[in-house]
């Protein structure tokens, strides 16, 4: 079967215990997290997870509503990288003599739209936000050079393409729901 690179957006309730809970259903499916980026959403209380992982169309399905049926989890969906728009932030420590002595990696840095955020006698810090692919060019030109001392990227980061917010209508449908039940309910 092909695999497609996925990508789950999930908002839960802000407890403790239920970025374990999500992550367990990945390890059942025996299914490797690519990235994970987990922080607060535009809604009060509310956190979102934005997981990336290979896999096939027919697991993705089951472990999103696995997902979804979680006691704390309020909605998950899936999107392909055609439905949503992703960046990452990456940090690289490079060499400052190697970054002074070799014009190349300041140029590699300009054109990928890095910052060089921090210079001393020993290490530069270039700070970069882009599309995966583009923080991954870096790395390699930077790794290919010899400067690199460390890197880090964050988890993707990602908004729906649809002008939907499926979260806010979710919501409202809910509490319309909470509302009726309210005035038709009798005890």
């Amino acid at each position: 079967m092909e695999k497609t690179l996925y990508t789950l957006i999930i908002f839960s309730e802000n407890l403790a215990g239920v970025l374990n809970q999500v992550t367990n259903v990945f390890t059942r499916r025996q299914l490797n997290i690519e990235s994970l980026n987990v922080s607060a959403s535009g809604v009060d209380n509310i956190h979102r997870y934005t997981i990336t992982c290979w896999s096939d169309e027919s697991t993705i399905q089951k472990v999103t509503k696995q997902i979804e049926k979680k006691i704390d989890v309020i909605q998950a969906n899936y999107f392909t990288n055609e439905d949503i728009f992703i960046m990452e932030s990456a940090l690289f420590k490079v060499s400052t003599s190697k970054l002074v002595n070799d014009r190349g990696i300041s140029k590699a840095i300009r054109l990928h739209d890095g910052k060089i955020v921090e210079v001393n006698a020993t290490y530069a810090i270039v700070s970069q936000e882009g599309l995966p692919a583009e923080v991954s060019e870096l790395y390699q030109k930077l790794q290919a050079s010899g400067c690199l001392l460390q890197f880090v990227r964050s988890g993707a980061i990602a908004v729906t393409k649809s002008r939907r917010e499926e979260l806010n209508e979710y919501l409202e449908l809910r509490r319309t729901q909470y509302e009726w039940q309210s005035q038709h309910v009798k005890f």
